[in-house]
């Protein structure tokens, strides 16, 4: 079977100003905000996706604040620049200082086009523990060498803490704020999202295994690097992210209707 495309909406038009890539990418953008939503990550109105705008400089695409996640569309996310500030008419607002995290990572790294940031509770919990993630589970296994860890400084606000955060990270894609949540950033929607639902995964498998106790059986460390290197080569080389993303989109439309 031959896997479809992202199906563009029916019931709206592309503006006139808009490129194809750019509504693709909106399409894309505003999918993905439906489908954290839809997995259960959402941290009410709060927290950012953020994805970079094809053939511009310094431009992104983020939420509206104050919308629900299940409200976003192509039309109402809003083109913002490096300090979230509005680069085009709306009618409604940024959150700049939510855009912190994120436009620290996009100034620094032209790798990443896709940023995600949510605290689900098993996320929560994991990024509370001293160790961070451990890598004796079938996703845990597949994050190996691949996490970065940043230390608490507060709500994320301000401009001193980007430099601490980018040394954290690194080259890595995975950033965890330790007592607080995760960020995750890819070269596409597709991939960053991908990359999530692996990070969400290994934290659930980890909460769970602890609250059962006794000693786990440990995997080899040449194993969790072997398997997080497969992941990684899977991710970048092949189309298995975007089979993700369309199969996903395709179930969540299936039992939900959107607003698009």
């Amino acid at each position: 079977m031959n896997i479809q495309p992202i199906a563009m909406p029916e019931h709206i038009e592309k503006p006139s100003h808009c490129s194809d890539e750019e509504w693709e990418q909106r399409v894309k953008l505003a999918y993905c905000y439906h489908l954290v939503d839809f997995f259960g990550w959402t941290e009410s109105i709060f927290n950012h996706i953020s994805a970079r705008v094809p053939g511009t400089d310094g431009h992104y695409l983020v939420n509206p604040f104050g919308l629900n996640y299940t409200e976003v569309t192509p039309l109402n996310l809003l083109k913002v620049d490096l300090d979230g500030n509005k680069v085009e008419a709306s009618d409604y607002d940024a959150n700049p200082a939510g855009f912190a995290l994120h436009s620290a990572v996009h100034g620094a790294r032209d790798d990443i086009h896709c940023m995600l940031h949510t605290h689900t509770v098993p996320i929560s919990a994991v990024v509370q523990k001293k160790h961070g993630f451990t890598h004796h589970d079938f996703y845990g296994a597949q994050l190996y060498g691949r996490v970065a860890y940043h230390d608490f400084e507060g709500i994320t606000l301000f401009s001193d803490e980007k430099a601490r955060m980018l040394e954290g990270l690194g080259d890595k894609h995975i950033l965890v704020l330790r007592n607080h949540g995760i960020a995750v950033g890819e070269s596409s929607i597709e991939k960053a999202v991908f990359l999530l639902w692996t990070v969400q995964r290994a934290a659930e498998n980890q909460c769970a295994a602890g609250a059962l106790g006794g000693d786990d059986v440990e995997i080899d460390t040449a194993i969790s690097q072997k398997c997080a290197n497969l992941t990684a080569k899977l991710i970048s080389e092949s189309g298995f992210a975007n089979k993700f993303f369309t199969a996903m989109v395709r179930k969540m439309k299936a039992e939900h209707p959107l607003p698009f």
